[in-house]
Order: structure tokens, then C-alpha cells, then sequence
């Protein structure tokens, strides 16, 4: 089996890196932008739709590009999903609507959907044995990196250029990745034409689109209880048991329920989904927290998250070296240790918490969710052939990010629940509060200027009441992160085996030669 030429590996690899900060950080910048969106486009009640489109394209197109990415070559759909990003990348910042910007944000996320899936499935078939660790913890930690990032550039950029800049900055990181990759990156892997399982395609995007539709539209712009949202919710449900059986037959399913008899892989799947439903919270609340509660700016509330990244840097590098050394299971179960124990400290912040407080246990959660970041997409490729890696990344990545869509949603309606419901039993006196104000916004005070209208002896209770309103999320988020502890406690022994791993790669090698024509379909070595 040919390899990449080591001399260009690295180029390869920073054309990868890059793609994956662009496209994971890309709903984070633009939700900091949002408000000057909103101001400038209109559409306030549609806004919604810019962030909805995004992550519904995106996330149903992770495992049917990861799936023809094992079928006819990584890089063809890598450079589609370059190509695609960057050609939404510039619609958006020419839409002079709100609904042609969520129709931009839809192409985008087409282009979204192939590139982090695949770049780990590159990375994973080119970096030599021995480094492989090393550089899974660096694509994990560049992963971390992008929900820090995100928001502190889309702050800066909106505050100091226009918002349109936060879509264009694109341009120059695409294209430096879209040039390293395609005239460095040489595919080894002959191809054959194999079936498209249409069939499979079509329920599993109705099913996510339904799915995500409901998700993100309940609560907000139509009741829970509407007919609407019950109807996406019943769609949704359909279209899952239909993707059920059209894959148990398809030739070539676009998910595998074989992987899923795989220990190890189930177990990490399982594990991604529940930390990152975990983790959204300590992302989206914490900024919050400091704003609310603290009196903080918009930039400190991002900059507060620095401590995290520095901490699930560390662990994800730290991780990636330990994978050769010791077992997923035995790095996995200490790293989520320690992330549950900061989310039970995070529960019990109130608005006498100062400062270095918050910032503790901050550290305390990057450090335990950053070894998740580089061993969980290393773990579930474990074993698998060539023809396999594309479909088990896309799988897991489309997992996490759903667990993580899932979690904003839950967990915003548990907050937002808890701090109206408070605020309405408490009797305040909201008489000498300027005309306009709704008490059941918590954004009102968030903003240093309606802050500041706030007559002191209100602005304090309602302050406690947010932080106690956050404080009660962080302890329904215990509950994820126990299930990702738990979930860790099952991955068994394996570790990156380098015997396993040449085994493998001779079993797959005698597959193309023809040695082997009546192979197992799903090759796997423990």
C-alpha cells in the first residue's frame, strides 16, 4: 500500500487543520455577530433560520459525505466541501435579506458536512504510526480551539470592521487549505463504482432535517405543543425507522449497524454524544454568567473561556501522546473525572462567586473534556479497514454535534425556565423599571448599557436570580457527563496498537490485491 510522501505530510496536514478551525468555529463566530445582522438585515423574528440552516445542512451531510468518502476517495469530497464553504462563505456576506442569509448559511453547511469528518479520516490514513498520537491530539485541540475562537473573532471583527467580514475571512484560510491539500495530498486508494444507497440517503436528511427543525424552532418561535413541532417530531421519528431498515439492506449502507457491534466504538460514540451535550452548557452559560451576573463585557465574557482552551489543550496533546502508552478507557476515565467534578463546582456558583472562582473551574472542565477532543475520534477507527474510517468518523462527529444541538436546547429550556419561574414568584416590585423592560430577557443584562438603567435594588435579585438560574443548568449537565464517565468505563483495554495496526493495513492491502475476495465486508482487528 502506497503512502503519503513525508516531505508533504506536513503541508497536508496544516491544509486539514485549517479546514477543520473554519468549519467547527463557524456557528460560534456568527452567533456573536448576530445582533449587528439582525440591526443592519432586519428580520428579528427570522434569525433563527441563519443558525438553524447551518447546522441542519451540516449535520445531514456528515455521514453521506463520510460514506462516499470510503467509496470513491477522501480528497475529491474534501475539496467539494472546501469549494462549497467558500462559495457560501461569499454569498453571505452579499445577502441583503435575513432569509437569503439563512439560504447562504444552508450552502455553507453543505460544505461544512464534509470537511471535519474527512479531514480526520486524512489524517487518520496518512500520518505515519508512531506520530499518530501526537497529531490526533493536535487535531483534537485545533477542534477545542474553535468554540473559543469563534466568539471572541466574531466580537472583534463585528466591533472593529463590518459583520460581512466575519464570512469573508474565510476566503484566505480556505484557500491556503484548498491549495495544500489538492496539490499535496496523493490518494493511494484505487477505487470500483459500488451502489448509492439512495434510499438511506433520503430518510436519514428528511429525518435530520425534521429532527433539527423541531429542535430549534420549539420554545422559541412556535409552542412545544404546537402541531407543527409534534408533526416534525412524528416525521422525524418515521423517517428514523424507515433509515433503519433501508440501511439493514443496502449493499453499501451509509451507517453501518455492524460498527455498532463493536464495543470500543459504541462506547466512544456513546461518549461524544454525552460530553458534548455536557460541554455546550459550560460554553454557552459561563460568558453569560460573567456578563449577568458579574457585570462583565461582551469581550470579557469571551476571554473567560480562555482558561478552558488552555486546559483542553493541554489534555488533548497530553492524550494523544498517552494513546500508544495505555488504553482510551484509562486516559478517558480520569480526563471525565475530572470533568464532572468541575461541572458539580460550576452548579454551585452563585453571584457572590468571584472571578478566580469561575476561571478554577474553567480549568478544571477544559482539562477534563480535552482528552475527548483527539481519543474519541482516534478510538472509534480502531481496528477498521481503509474503506471503513470515513463512515466511523462521520458517524461520531455527526453524534457530537448532535448531542451538543440537543443539549442547547435542553438546557436553554431548563435555564430559561428556572429564571422566569423565579423571577415570577419572587413579587419584585418592577415599577421603577423603564418602560419596555421584560425581566423574563435575561439578554437585558447582559448589555452594559440596559444594565445600567436597571435601578440598583432590582438590578441585585434579578442578578442572584440568573446566577441561580444557571447554577441549577450545571446540575442537570452533571447528569451527561456522568453518562460520558459511564460510557468510558466500557471501551475495554485497546490502545493505538502499532502491531494491530500493520496487521490491518496487510489485511486491507491483500483485500485490493484480490487475496482475499470473500473478506468480511467490516474488518476489524482487537
Amino acid at each position: 500500500m502506497k503512502t503519503q510522501s513525508t516531505n508533504k505530510l506536513p503541508i497536508v496536514l496544516a491544509g486539514l487543520l485549517l479546514g477543520i478551525l473554519m468549519a467547527s468555529m463557524d456557528n460560534t463566530i456568527v452567533a456573536t455577530a448576530m445582533g449587528n445582522i439582525v440591526g443592519e438585515l432586519g428580520g428579528l423574528d427570522h434569525f433563527v433560520w441563519v443558525t438553524s440552516a447551518y447546522m441542519v445542512a451540516e449535520l445531514a451531510g456528515m455521514p453521506i459525505f463520510g460514506k462516499l468518502s470510503d467509496m470513491y476517495g477522501r480528497k475529491k469530497f474534501f475539496v467539494f466541501g472546501m469549494i462549497v464553504f467558500m462559495l457560501g462563505s461569499v454569498l453571505c456576506g452579499t445577502a441583503n435579506s435575513i432569509t437569503e442569509l439563512a439560504l447562504y448559511r444552508a450552502v455553507q453547511g453543505i460544505g461544512g458536512g464534509a470537511l471535519i469528518p474527512i479531514a480526520f479520516a486524512i489524517m487518520f490514513d496518512t500520518v505515519p504510526l508512531d506520530k499518530r498520537g501526537k497529531l490526533t491530539g493536535l487535531f483534537g485541540a485545533v477542534f477545542g480551539l474553535s468554540s473559543i475562537f469563534g466568539p471572541l473573532a466574531g466580537a472583534y471583527i463585528t466591533d472593529h470592521i463590518t459583520w460581512q467580514w466575519i464570512f469573508y475571512i474565510n476566503l484566505p484560510i480556505g484557500i491556503a487549505a484548498f491549495m495544500m491539500v489538492t496539490l499535496f495530498y496523493k490518494e493511494s486508494h484505487e477505487r470500483s463504482k459500488q451502489p448509492i444507497d439512495w434510499m438511506g440517503a433520503a430518510t436519514l436528511l428528511t429525518g435530520v432535517i425534521c429532527f433539527m427543525f423541531a429542535l430549534e424552532l420549539g420554545g422559541k418561535q412556535l409552542a412545544w405543543n404546537s402541531w407543527i413541532i409534534l408533526a416534525l417530531f412524528a416525521m422525524a421519528f418515521v423517517m428514523l425507522v424507515l433509515f433503519v431498515l433501508a440501511e439493514r439492506r443496502a449493499e453499501e449502507p451509509i451507517i453501518s449497524f455492524r460498527l455498532f457491534r463493536n464495543k470500543l466504538y459504541t462506547s466512544s460514540v456513546l461518549c461524544g454524544l454525552f460530553s458534548g451535550g455536557s460541554f455546550i452548557v459550560a460554553s454557552v452559560y459561563i460568558p453569560i454568567f460573567i456578563q449577568g451576573v458579574l457585570g462583565g463585557s461582551a469581550t470579557n465574557s469571551g476571554l473567560v473561556l480562555l482558561p478552558m482552551m488552555v486546559g483542553s489543550v493541554i489534555t488533548a496533546t497530553v492524550s494523544g501522546f498517552l494513546m500508544s502508552k495505555i488504553s482510551y478507557r484509562n486516559i478517558m476515565i480520569p480526563t471525565l473525572v475530572l470533568f464532572t467534578g468541575g461541572m458539580v463546582l460550576a452548579s454551585t456558583l452563585t453571584a457572590e462567586s468571584s472571578r478566580f472562582i469561575v476561571t478554577l473551574y474553567m480549568v478544571l472542565i477544559g482539562l477534563g473534556i480535552g482528552g475527548s477532543f483527539s481519543v474519541l475520534g482516534t478510538a472509534v477507527m480502531h481496528g477498521l479497514s481503509y474503506k471503513q474510517r470515513g463512515m466511523a468518523s462521520s458517524t461520531f462527529n455527526f453524534t457530537r454535534s448532535l448531542g451538543m444541538t440537543i443539549g442547547i436546547t435542553v438546557f436553554g429550556l431548563i435555564q430559561s425556565r428556572s429564571f422566569t419561574g423565579s423571577l415570577s414568584s419572587g413579587g419584585m416590585n418592577t415599577t421603577s423599571l423603564p418602560e419596555g423592560f421584560d425581566l423574563k430577557d435575561p439578554h437585558i443584562l447582559l448589555a452594559p448599557e440596559t444594565r445600567s438603567l436597571i435601578p440598583s435594588e432590582l438590578l441585585k435579585p434579578i442578578s442572584d436570580t440568573l446566577a441561580s438560574s444557571i447554577a441549577v443548568t450545571f446540575a442537570w449537565a452533571i447528569v451527561p457527563a456522568a453518562l460520558a464517565l459511564a460510557a468510558a468505563t466500557l471501551m475495554g483495554r485497546k490502545k493505538l496498537d502499532e502491531t494491530a495496526e500493520l496487521k490491518r493495513e496487510a489485511m486491507v492491502d491483500s483485500e485490493e490485491e484480490g487475496e482475499t475476495p470473500e473478506n468480511e465486508k467490516l474488518v476489524m482487528v482487537p
